[in-house]
């Protein structure tokens, strides 16, 4: 498989893995020197924000202790289009996926959103980094910058 497709797979099956909340299969994709960060530009400051940043090790004991959170249930399903995929010397690489993040809620919100129905929850773009190495790709890291700039429950969650 070419580094470009090696990407992209890897990419399309860490939604996947985000999707069915596999925490642990999706840190496998990632390098031990893994580095992941939520962020949005606020125009009201003009400065980012960052919701989250933590290294692969930070990550690994975030999403032991999710079973333990007092959380909304209601999963969350990513769309996620890879835009561009960027080969550096065939050692590493750098891509931009579009993401969509959509909440099916368990429970209704209020009066005008049921049980059962699906919310928009956010929209933005995985800028990632990858390390290619023995017909793998492994992420380096995962900047997701959101359009929001608020986060609602389920957003400890990594995105």
């Amino acid at each position: 498989m070419d580094a470009h497709s090696l990407v992209r797979e890897t990419i399309y099956r860490s939604t996947i893995l985000l999707d069915s909340q596999n925490w642990m299969g999706w840190l496998e994709h990632c390098d031990p020197e893994f580095r992941y960060a939520i962020r949005s530009w606020s125009p009201e400051i003009n400065r980012d924000m960052t919701y989250l940043e933590l290294d692969r090790k930070g990550l690994e004991s975030m999403v032991k202790l999710l079973p333990k959170h007092n959380t909304d249930h209601s999963p969350l399903t990513r769309h996620t289009s890879v835009y561009t995929v960027d080969v550096n010397g065939g050692e590493t690489a750098k891509a931009v996926s579009s993401v969509i993040v959509y909440q099916n809620l368990l429970d209704g919100i209020n009066s005008h959103i049921d049980a059962g129905e699906s919310r928009l929850f956010l929209v933005g773009k995985y800028l990632d980094t990858f390390k290619l190495e023995n017909n793998k790709a492994a992420f380096l890291s995962r900047e997701v910058r959101i359009e929001n700039r608020r986060l609602d429950k389920g957003s400890h969650w990594p995105i």
